[in-house]
């Protein structure tokens, strides 16, 4: 079967998006959760962010693993997400 580039760059850009994971403050503020774009549940819960950064790198090592800031800082607010 061929393809043509056009259709090769969406399929990539697809399976891009997908390559994501997440690590973001649970409700209660006391643990971060791992999830993956769109899940209905946590992949794992850890108590501290480093930890769920190293357990995401465990899970998928080539996904793009984005953090919720939580916190004010001079460069950004919370609700906003950035590389570990």
């Amino acid at each position: 079967m061929i393809y043509n580039n056009r259709f090769l760059s969406r399929y990539k850009t697809k399976v891009m998006s997908n390559n994501r994971i997440f690590i973001e403050r649970r409700d209660d503020q006391r643990d971060y959760a791992i999830r993956r774009p769109n899940s209905e549940r946590a992949s794992d819960v850890l108590p501290t962010q480093q930890e769920a950064i190293d357990r995401a790198r465990q899970i998928d090592p080539t996904a793009i693993i984005l953090v919720e800031r939580v916190r004010h800082t001079d460069i950004g607010k919370p609700d906003q997400w950035r590389k570990p």
